[in-house]
């Protein structure tokens, strides 16, 4: 069913657009490269952003996944625990100190905002205490997140010329992706969605609790550090192609978790499928509401997603993990 409706929104996303185009030409467009008008428009301007919502989606799904399950807490993801906030501050200092431009500039220092965001954030909800509450965690993650972006946007304002590239990249926005930029942000996704599905198995133990996890043969310590890596390798590698998309983390593991239940194993490849429907759905709806012009993806994955962070709030026996 989730490789069904994926087909369906990226058979959308190619054909909807600011330029139309019937279904005869985006089929033309599609398969005779030849410099035709339909050509340019779906292999120069569709098939690019395609590729990277389908890209991004995935990664930010199973990261989403992946964080819930590790902290066992139903309202975490990379962007409320900080993680995209960390990626997006590191690259800020990399293209003002550094004069870094474009996404192979950009990825390393994402890596390392987001894995010294995520560790810093474990550090300050489990401060004095040995673990971390899920609550503590999420409030951690949301103010660490606040200081960030309020670095972020500081710095972007007192030298507007020096970080113009990095505000509009900072918009979270698949329009102006090519595919070499996903190309080169590629093999980092993978590796993070090859890590997340190879410990999910593992985090079905750790959900009971880290003591009955062990008695089950899982290696607690081994599960967490890959996991997080797995996060850290998605959350950055999204956030350095798109900037930031909200909610993505957050809603589409509990979507998934109605229709295939509890077992990590299943939450992963679907979200996997699912988040790309998210951010395609999210992409194509801007394009449709706006037109000529268009609504960046993640103001409609944060406009949707909210409303769903309420019902999750709501049904709390849904939400539970």
């Amino acid at each position: 069913m989730s490789l069904f409706v994926l087909v369906v929104t990226v058979s959308a996303s190619l054909a909807v657009g600011a330029n139309e185009l019937s279904a005869g030409q985006v089929w033309t467009g599609f398969w005779q490269r030849d410099g035709s008008q339909e050509s340019v428009i779906v292999w120069d301007l569709r098939v690019p952003r395609t590729v990277a919502g389908v890209a991004v989606g995935a990664a930010l799904g199973v990261a989403g996944a992946s964080i819930q399950a590790l902290t066992r807490n139903p309202l975490a993801d990379s962007g409320i625990l900080g993680v995209n906030a960390g990626a997006g501050f590191a690259v800020t200092l990399g293209a003002g100190f550094f004069g870094l431009s474009g996404i192979t500039g950009y990825v390393w220092f994402a890596f390392v905002g987001a894995a010294a965001a995520t560790v810093l954030v474990y550090l300050i909800g489990a401060a004095g205490r040995g673990t971390a509450p899920p609550v503590t965690l999420v409030l951690a993650g949301v103010a660490l997140g606040a200081v960030l972006n309020g670095f972020s946007t500081f710095l972007t304002l007192i030298d507007p010329e020096t970080f113009r590239s990095v505000r509009a990249w900072g918009l979270g926005s698949i329009a102006r992706t090519s595919l070499d930029d996903t190309v080169a942000v590629a093999p980092f996704l993978v590796v993070g969605l090859l890590i997340a599905l190879v410990v999910s198995g593992s985090l079905n133990s750790m959900a009971l609790g880290d003591d009955l996890a062990v008695s089950l043969g899982a290696k607690v310590l081994r599960t967490r550090v890959l996991g997080v890596l797995a996060v850290t390798l998605l959350a950055g590698g999204a956030t350095a192609l798109t900037g930031g998309i909200a909610f993505v983390g957050l809603m589409v593991p509990h979507v998934v978790r109605w229709f295939v239940g509890p077992d990590q194993r299943w939450i992963t490849v679907h979200c996997a499928l699912a988040g790309p429907v998210l951010v395609l759905a999210a992409d194509t709806l801007g394009r449709v509401i706006a037109r000529p012009g268009e609504i960046e993806v993640a103001v409609l994955t944060a406009v949707i997603g909210a409303p769903v962070l309420i019902a999750l709030v709501r049904r709390r026996k849904v939400s539970g993990l």
